[in-house]
Order: structure tokens, then C-alpha cells, then sequence
């Protein structure tokens, strides 16, 4: 069976000043503090939110 790949996302950049939409996928994402870490799947719906923040997040494949 396949392994399935991860995502590691890391918030970088506070949400502060950011549209309730960014702020929203930060919190999908479930990032709150700065420099916490989330694994998560490598699905098109992940993807998503990730470009919707990707100037707030560093990430990372595996």
C-alpha cells in the first residue's frame, strides 16, 4: 500500500490585519500561534487553503 505524503505548515506571520476569510483558513488549518506546526494530507482541499495564506505559511513536503 501506498504511503500517503504530509504536509508540514508552519504559521510564520501573525493574521493580524488579515480579511476574516484569511483568518478563517488559518484556523482550518489549525494554526494559532506563530511557528506552530500542523501536519496535514496532501489533498487539493489542503492545497487550497494553503494558497489562500501561502504569504502567512511556510511549507514543507514529506
Amino acid at each position: 500500500m501506498a504511503k500517503t505524503k504530509t504536509l508540514r505548515i508552519t504559521l510564520m506571520k501573525s493574521t493580524i490585519g488579515e480579511k476574516p476569510k484569511t483568518r478563517a483558513a488559518v484556523k482550518t488549518l489549525g494554526l494559532r500561534k506563530i511557528r506552530q506546526t500542523t501536519e496535514r494530507p496532501d489533498t487539493p482541499s489542503v492545497r487550497g487553503l494553503i494558497h489562500t495564506v501561502r504569504h502567512l505559511v511556510e511549507v514543507d513536503e514529506s
